[in-house]
């Protein structure tokens, strides 16, 4: 059997101490440009493979961020992800994913997980089905560094990145407005989820900035799904005063409101608007393209690495809760585009 490369090789190889390998493979900033690149090519060469748990032993880090996310189903959290890993790497770390399924207790087997890992950082999206946040609370009195993500919880006081739902719920209920529809739905999600409230409250603040009087009716609690979407385009239908256009609370669902109304044999946009959140990466191939909020993603991820990398950095510091709000933009495609 192949005997284990370790430094004390590699310094043997380069004739230098043991302690300036270690350094150098760890990027040391008094080790020279020079010794780190010839370093590296013989740990390369000898096949050299870092001992992680004798090097978190001696640094007190495993280099390990735990990320759980409430669903691998939708494109959105596989895009944030994209974004904390491409960061993660750069900086030495891995990351390890758990998914809630939407459930309380799948979450809090996921903070478990990451506790028995010994990750050094820990991003949440929550799950819309938590309502006890007794889990989180306890990551904080471990001293664990913790932030959210996209869905969040500002009573807790933990730090976090996510998009202004508030704003883009109301730059896609103000453009279906300006395009010509006269009386415009909402597909909103869970109240008790922070980002749907605020997208609720959004609708509301663009239909009163425009003088339309809002209308219980022309609201269906739903969530992100194509059903959700498809049951909330029949309800609305249903009504005697029938809506002109509906805003979606995610693109999923918006695709579920368009695949009912050509069901139906409803044109979009002449006849019906139809607008989403999220901008998913099918929305621009179907037909018609589905105009949408696009919520940055790969921005969300990097912001979130930058931040959890922040507090792992700054642990056992009194730090104050910071809340980073991502500036959403505006796409308009064929779905709301009257003609």
């Amino acid at each position: 059997m192949k005997n284990k490369i370790t430094i004390s090789d590699i310094a043997k190889e380069l004739g230098i101490a043991p302690a300036t390998v270690s350094r150098a493979l760890s990027n040391h900033p008094e080790i020279s440009a020079s010794t780190k690149k010839k370093v590296k090519a013989v740990a390369e060469r000898l096949d050299y493979m870092p001992n992680k748990i004798a090097s978190s032993l001696r640094s007190g880090k495993t280099k390990l961020i735990g990320v759980l996310i409430p669903t691998a189903e939708h494109l959105f959290f596989g895009s944030v992800i994209h974004g904390i890993s491409n960061l993660a790497s750069q900086h030495g770390y891995d990351v390890l994913i758990y998914q809630s399924n939407e459930s309380e207790e799948f979450e809090k087997k996921g903070i478990d997980t990451f506790i028995g890992a010994r990750v050094d950082g820990i991003l949440v999206s929550i799950s819309k089905n938590t309502t006890n946040f007794s889990h989180f609370k306890s990551v904080k009195e471990k001293n664990i560094p913790i932030a959210f993500f996209d869905r969040t919880n500002d009573d807790l006081e933990i730090s976090s990145v996510c998009i202004d739902d508030y704003l883009g719920a109301f730059m896609a209920t103000e453009s279906l407005i300006q395009s010509g529809y006269k009386s415009i739905a909402h597909i909103s999600g869970p109240q008790h989820i922070k980002a749907f409230s605020e997208r609720i409250r959004g609708y509301k603040a663009a239909l009163e900035q425009y003088n339309i009087l809002f209308d219980t009716n022309l609201i269906y609690n739903g969530d992100i799904s194509i059903e959700s979407g498809r049951k909330g385009a029949a309800y609305f239908l249903s009504l005697e005063n029938k809506p002109d256009a509906i805003f979606a609370l995610e693109d999923f669902t918006a695709l579920g409101v368009l695949k009912e109304l050509k069901e139906r044999e409803i044109q979009v946009p002449n006849e019906f608007g139809v607008i989403g959140f999220c901008n998913d990466l099918f929305g621009e191939h179907i037909t018609p393209s589905l105009s949408t909020v696009d919520q940055k993603t790969v921005q969300m991820g990097e912001e979130a690495f930058h931040l959890i990398y922040e507090l792992i950095s700054k642990k056992g510091e009194k730090t104050n809760h910071q809340k980073r709000i991502l500036t959403p933009t505006l796409i308009t495609r064929e779905s709301s585009k009257r003609n």
